[in-house]
């Protein structure tokens, strides 16, 4: 009778891998493999939408606390729009050298607190032509999919302004060119006939956008730079 026991034992344990290796056989399922020889080629092209949520960084003068009577300057995010070219030029295996020239509209915002409740918001609505280049580095493609990371810098300029005409002691002055450290990370995603890359990029600008003035509005900044965080939509 006891040596029945490992037999049964043998048996059951064959049983269990033999159950094990059928499933694995059944729910394998072929993948087919989309734009195989996408990346043979040298230069890809294509286009994307963004949506941008931007603000400016306020830097503090030496004079806010003794001259201005504001007791807080502040920038909030304000949501913005951005379409825009990719040009996608093939390094190596793990790079590329992307070029994705742009136009955004920006409304970027500063506001004044005064002791009391009262406020006043000054706003820039304008249009700007971006031209970004970054590096990116390619994962290995598994399938129809593959994640990236980019890095680089922007050059901006405003080609467009609309301000609000306020008196001139409310006025509140800004530069017209910028220019930004980017980095972000994307996903592609490869169908029959394109590829679709949603990718989350930060910005932070590196130029002091600030004009100074003697006026009210801008007696208390000594500085301001813009900071984004972008969604991107790239179709190639």
């Amino acid at each position: 009778m006891h040596r029945t026991v490992p037999g049964l034992s043998l048996a059951i344990v064959l049983s269990f891998l033999l159950t094990i290796q059928s499933q694995a056989q059944t729910s394998y399922k072929y993948v087919r493999k989309h734009l195989e020889r996408y990346d043979e080629k040298e230069i890809h092209y294509g286009f994307f939408f963004a949506a941008p949520v931007t603000r400016f960084s306020v830097t503090y003068s030496p004079e806010f606390m003794t001259a201005d009577s504001a007791y807080r300057i502040h920038s909030p995010n304000k949501p913005a729009f951005r379409v825009g070219g990719v040009i996608n030029l093939f390094l190596t295996d793990r790079f590329d050298l992307r070029f994705t020239p742009s136009v955004s509209l920006f409304s970027r915002e500063v506001h004044y607190d005064y002791p009391g409740g009262t406020s006043k918001t000054e706003t820039r609505e304008s249009t700007w032509v971006d031209f970004p280049l970054l590096l990116k580095y390619k994962s290995e493609r598994r399938n129809n999919t593959r994640m990236y990371m980019v890095a680089g810098g922007t050059f901006s300029i405003e080609s467009n302004v609309r301000r609000k005409e306020l008196q001139g002691a409310s006025r509140l002055s800004t530069g017209t060119m910028d220019f930004a450290v980017e980095y972000g990370i994307g996903l592609e995603q490869f169908f029959e006939y394109f590829k679709l890359a949603p990718e989350l990029r930060f910005s932070h600008g590196l130029v002091n956008l600030f004009n100074p003035t003697n006026n009210a509005a801008g007696v208390g900044i000594s500085k301001l730079t813009t900071h984004s965080v972008t969604l991107f939509l790239n179709f190639e």
